[in-house]
């Protein structure tokens, strides 16, 4: 039985617009839409532009007068039920943002429309080519599917699952580990991608294994979040480790780990040390811990954790 749960969704997983998959095999029906469409630009770096309130919308027909080939239809808009696409800009005018540091500004549907835009986009951007035969593919379904233009088998969006895990103690303590590019105080949970013939919860063990040496029991799940970083899924765990047993970096894939009390994670909670300022750039300061960014699952995981009390009753 799991110990504590989000309080609410993570960041990426709170959207509730309609994705209209009904359509996207409906040529007619689309490009009849387009004409009161609204079209997300995203740079090759996944950048997006910034409107008054939030996303940077434009006429779909200041574009093109019907739905290009590259376009990828996102849904219906959450206000007017107008059609939503998103498609690759080289440029852009005006205020942009990055994901990883302004989706956090957006509302809950915005946010999820930008992950949207950005996992489809960033499948295209490695599916132009069949992994059959290599021959090219050419998008179909609103963008929702990519088809072999001389055998016609259609490729489909991948998306990679992966977990994400708090490994605690069942007390107050918590195993934090922090990635040899990362500057130094910057602690995460731990995380890996799922191998074939691998459960979830054995990707759980294997992963704090591999990573920090530590054998740890009893993986449950809390809950998951896309992650278009480049098209992932973390689906979010909570394991238990014994604190005494040595730590060994094993995979060579984490630099130091720790391990940390409920009120110094607190703490740093509360004090909003996030990883980037707003100028996208690292803070620098003295605090000796600092946690990720509040639009990943790993800070809803360890938020989480830390306020709920060890008896696992809120």
């Amino acid at each position: 039985m799991r110990r504590f749960e989000f309080d609410q969704p993570p960041m990426l997983s709170r959207a509730e617009y309609n994705r209209a998959d009904e359509i996207r095999d409906d040529h007619q029906r689309l490009k009849d839409g387009w004409s009161r469409a609204l079209l997300l630009q995203i740079d090759p770096t996944g950048r997006y532009p910034l409107g008054e309130d939030g996303l940077g919308w434009i006429p779909a027909v200041d574009i093109d007068d019907a739905p290009p080939p590259e376009a990828v239809f996102l849904g219906l808009h959450p206000d007017d039920g107008h059609d939503m696409w998103a498609m690759r800009f080289d440029v852009l005018d005006g205020p942009k943002d990055d994901p990883r540091r302004g989706a956090q500004l957006l509302g809950p549907n915005e946010a999820g429309i930008l992950s949207t835009a950005l996992g489809v986009l960033n499948w295209h951007d490695t599916a132009r080519f069949s992994p059959v035969d290599g021959a090219h593919t050419e998008p179909i379904k609103g963008g929702w599917a990519r088809r072999n233009v001389i055998s016609g088998r259609e490729e489909f969006p991948r998306t990679d699952p992966a977990i994400i895990t708090v490994v605690h103690d069942g007390g107050d303590r918590i195993l934090l580990g922090r990635q040899k590019q990362w500057p130094d105080r910057w602690f995460s949970t731990l995380a890996g991608f799922v191998e074939p013939g691998e459960s979830l919860e054995q990707c759980v063990l294997r992963e704090v294994h591999e990573e920090v040496g530590v054998d740890a029991w009893n993986p449950q799940y809390i809950g998951s979040q896309p992650w278009p970083f480049p098209r992932s899924l973390m689906v979010g765990f909570e394991v238990t480790a014994d604190p005494d047993q040595p730590l060994d970096f094993i995979d060579g894939e984490i630099a130091a780990a720790e391990w940390f009390g409920r009120a110094e994670v607190i703490e740093a909670i509360e004090a909003q040390q996030d990883w980037m300022g707003p100028d996208g750039n690292p803070i620098v300061d003295n605090a000796r811990l600092r946690l990720p960014g509040s639009i990943s699952i790993a800070s809803a995981l360890i938020r989480a954790w830390a306020y709920t009390p060890a008896t696992g009753v809120r």
